[in-house]
């Protein structure tokens, strides 16, 4: 049975996960919410490996039930090699807006042990919001370390957690 549900506010939940590449002889940074952090590491990745973006991405796709990043943007597709992940995170606003909705809020959590990602938190916020057309003050991004535990504590990479609140 197929029932009319109105609009309403729906959250979703987007996680990601990059490891730290070894060769670094072609790149001096990461990469997280659109920002360049100068570090000792690449990320490994097929697109530009931006975690927090890629969760973002899942979330707000997911809050909307449009499935995830990788149906939309497959890694085995060469022409996502490189990719700013900025592409996809508005590809994930152009759906939204195909349902009539709106982005409402948004919350990142990088977890890391380095880079430290507080001297670019504005920086990655006002990315954020450029990209998703959100006022700033309905952006959040956050950072914690897992206290040495863990691949994220042993600097073997970045995760990131992402929610996105949707009208839709």
């Amino acid at each position: 049975m197929d029932h009319k549900i109105d609009k309403f506010p729906r959250s979703g939940l987007g996680y990601d996960v990059h490891a730290f590449d070894e060769d670094v002889s072609d790149q001096n940074f990461v990469t997280l919410g659109g920002v360049q952090i100068s570090h000792d590491k690449k990320l490994k990745g097929h697109s530009d490996a931006d975690v927090a973006l890629h969760a973002l991405t899942d979330a707000i796709l997911g809050a909307i039930c449009a499935g995830d990043i990788g149906q939309h943007f497959p890694p085995s597709d060469p022409q996502w090699k490189g990719k700013d992940s900025r592409h996809f995170l508005a590809h994930a606003k152009t759906l939204v807006e195909e349902k009539d909705g709106k982005i409402l809020h948004v919350d990142v959590t990088l977890v890391c042990q380095s880079p430290k990602v507080g001297p670019h938190r504005e920086a990655i916020k006002s990315v954020i919001a450029d990209v998703l057309d959100l006022n700033i003050q309905n952006v959040s991004v956050k950072a914690t370390t897992t206290e040495g535990l863990g691949f994220a504590g042993r600097a073997e990479g970045i995760a990131a957690y992402a929610v996105a609140t949707v009208y839709a």
